[in-house]
């Protein structure tokens, strides 16, 4: 593992998430019906559900929303029908980034992702230009100051689980899983009240890239937020080291 360190940056989308939990909410409800349409109300069979549960608590969201989505989403044959839609490109400097999108409306979500990355001085490129560059992980982060338990408990209690990789920062524990173990090391450290800071299936970038010029800074800066800001935006994965 890379000493690069994440906590900080999960603190700080911690913020910018308080600061806008409706919005949140709201994307994890758009996420909460379409793993429902595709795959069933019941997490224990439908594992794409599972892992929105999981990105549900992490973001504290209550589990009577979390169950009232879920069954909404059972009952309702008349759902709006939200597509997946992925776009790759490059933000100031080649920064790598992927924008994952669901969408009631492709043509203004494209309109919209292009206008972001145009307006940072970046370029939208063709699938799979950037994606090799990352690494789809089931994601952990614990903070150190809530966690009463060893390093080396937790640790073991992880790969015992099932998780490929475990480390340690200054302020926080990263836990690494395969994708379809994810759901599996999250039981495990629900069961053992371990508080998560952040619990996702992730893109994560196999090198980070450092910006010194202060306009790449802004542009960027300008594309990150234009992103965050538009409803359809689910996601967005870069490979800046903030």
């Amino acid at each position: 593992m890379s000493g690069h360190s994440k906590f900080a940056n999960i603190k700080h989308k911690k913020e910018k998430n308080d600061a806008a939990k409706g919005k949140i909410f709201t994307i994890i409800g758009r996420e909460i019906a379409v793993a429902v349409k595709e795959g069933g109300p019941d997490p224990a069979n439908n594992f794409k559900l599972a892992q929105v549960i999981a990105k549900a608590k992490a973001n504290n969201m209550p589990n009577d929303t979390i169950d009232r989505g879920i069954k909404k989403a059972a009952g309702d044959g008349n759902a709006v029908n939200y597509e997946h839609v992925t776009y790759e490109g490059y933000g100031p400097s080649g920064i790598a980034i992927i924008v994952e999108a669901l969408t009631d409306n492709k043509n203004r979500t494209a309109a919209n992702v292009r206008s972001a990355f145009s307006k940072g001085n970046g370029s939208i490129g063709t699938q799979g230009c950037v994606s090799f560059m990352f690494d789809e992980k089931g994601q952990i982060i614990i903070d150190k100051e809530e966690c009463a338990m060893s390093a080396d408990d937790l640790m073991m209690m992880a790969l015992d689980a099932g998780a490929e990789d475990f480390s340690e920062e200054d302020d926080s524990f990263e836990i690494l899983t395969a994708p379809a173990d994810f759901d599996a090391v999250y039981k495990a450290l629900q069961d053992n009240q371990i508080e998560m800071a952040s619990a996702e299936v992730t893109m994560i970038p196999q090198n980070y890239v450092t910006l010194t010029d202060e306009t790449a800074v802004k542009n960027l800066n300008k594309t990150l937020d234009m992103l965050d800001e538009d409803d359809d935006v689910q996601a967005v994965y870069h490979n800046w080291e903030e």
